[in-house]
């Protein structure tokens, strides 16, 4: 039989996992909980706006050339989540973007790459105290102008 204690123990994992998944930053069981809500229910209204119009979303958002890359940048609670694709790999392009992060005082806290055929960088930053407030905006500007910058410094035909 499995003790009270076990249980309880089982169910606090799950809350901590809720809690990660989420990115919550609640400590008791009601607000985490609550955080998951108001994540299920961000997401829900994005597959809504995916769905209206999928053609649209990806006119707007996608190059036609898959060897540009796309750049999205969404504002979290404390930070920035910043994703980068290019429908192929692109040797080189990751310093740039990182050199970028560093360049308008963005802390990167985490980040998954993938560079075996096409190009991925999903991160997530926090801008340092001691700099300027910025929006994300500024943050895609400074990812998309780094990118362009690398672009013309390994272009076959400069």
């Amino acid at each position: 039989m499995v003790s009270r204690e076990q249980k309880r123990g089982s169910l606090q994992e799950k809350f901590q996992l809720l809690r990660s998944i989420t990115n919550s930053h609640a400590e008791n069981d009601t607000s985490i909980i609550m955080d998951a809500s108001k994540y299920i229910q961000k997401l829900k209204q994005k597959v809504e706006r995916f769905n209206q119009d999928p053609t649209a979303e990806q006119s707007s958002s996608e190059p036609t050339d898959p060897a540009t890359p796309m750049v999205t940048v969404e504002t979290l609670e404390k930070g920035f989540m910043i994703n980068v694709f290019s429908g192929k790999n692109q040797p080189g392009m990751l310093v740039s973007v990182l050199e970028a992060f560093e360049d308008i005082g963005l802390n990167v806290l985490e980040a998954r790459v993938s560079c075996t055929d096409s190009f991925s960088l999903h991160a997530m930053g926090l801008e340092n105290e001691d700099g300027e407030n910025m929006d994300a905006e500024a943050v895609k500007q400074a990812v998309t102008d780094a990118i362009r910058s690398w672009g013309e410094s390994n272009d076959p035909q400069n």
